[in-house]
Formats: C-alpha cells, sequence, structure tokens
C-alpha cells in the first residue's frame, strides 16, 4: 500500500504464516502498529507485600477516634437521662394514665342510658372509657347488659 493511502486511514491486510499444521489467517493491521509481542513479567504476590496466612486471621479491633467517643458519651447520657425523667414523671404520678379519682357519688340509670353516657355526664374533663371501667368495678359489673334502668350506681369523681 502507498503511503497515500495508509495516511487516508486505509487498513493494511497482511498474512500471517502457518502455525502447526493450520490454515494462515488473515488479520486486519492497524497502519504504524507494531507486530512485537510486548514485554510481560509475571510476580507472585508476595513480590507485590501481599502475605497470606492461612493459619491464624485476628479479628479487627475496635477503635473509636474522639469524635466517636464524644457521640458514645453524649447518646449515652441522653439515654440515661430520659430513662430517668420517665421514671420521675411517673413516680410524681404525672404520666399516670388512670385519673385520680377523689370520692363517689350515687347515680340511678335512668331509661336509655349507658355506662358511657353515664361516664360523660359525671366527668366530662376524663376519658370515657377510663371511667366506665372504674364504674364496673365499683360496681361489680361484668357486661353492659348487666345495667337495668332504676338501679343505683355508684361512680367515681375527682
Amino acid at each position: 500500500m502507498s503511503t497515500a493511502a495508509l495516511a487516508a486511514g486505509a487498513t493494511q491486510v497482511t498474512t500471517v504464516p502457518e502455525v502447526d499444521g493450520n490454515r494462515p489467517t488473515r488479520r486486519r493491521r492497524i497502519a504504524g502498529t507494531t507486530t512485537e509481542r510486548l514485554p510481560v513479567r509475571a510476580c507472585s504476590g508476595d513480590d507485590l507485600g501481599r502475605h497470606h496466612q492461612l493459619a491464624e486471621i485476628e479479628p479487627p479491633v475496635l477503635r473509636l477516634t474522639r469524635r466517636g467517643r464524644m457521640l458514645l458519651t453524649t447518646v449515652s447520657v441522653l439515654v440515661f437521662g430520659a430513662a430517668i425523667a420517665v421514671l420521675g414523671l411517673r413516680v410524681a404520678g404525672v404520666l399516670d394514665p388512670a385519673p385520680q379519682f377523689t370520692h363517689t357519688i350515687s347515680v340511678q340509670v335512668g331509661a336509655g342510658q349507658s355506662l358511657w353516657s353515664i361516664a360523660q355526664e359525671t366527668n366530662p374533663t376524663d376519658n370515657p372509657a377510663t371511667v366506665v371501667e372504674q364504674i364496673a368495678t365499683l360496681n361489680n359489673l361484668r357486661t353492659p347488659a348487666d345495667l337495668t334502668p332504676g338501679q343505683t350506681l355508684q361512680v367515681p369523681v375527682r
């Protein structure tokens, strides 16, 4: 091929000689490339500083930085402080779910009244479900069907 054709980007086709009785193959060669093989040097992992120990492998040691120790201490103090605050409020009665009733009154059940309506009438600021449970416990009521009109109930009040 001419130099002008090679400069224009044409590829040159060369024939590779027969190897071990195989047919010659044609390979496309890019102009300006060499057919010489590049030198390759093999080395083991030991030459690169890699040492394999199959016998015993020690587990990695956990090392905390200064920032990590500060974070761990802060989180521990916050959790401990929150637990103390919750226990203190519980003992003080602030977080007690049941309202503290001071006395009881007698209420006569009217026609069409339920424990729920009695609880709402007598304790409008408290949760009616809690008051219904207290009424049922004080009067030994097992079901709402035990309630009859004209019956007198003891109802807790603040």
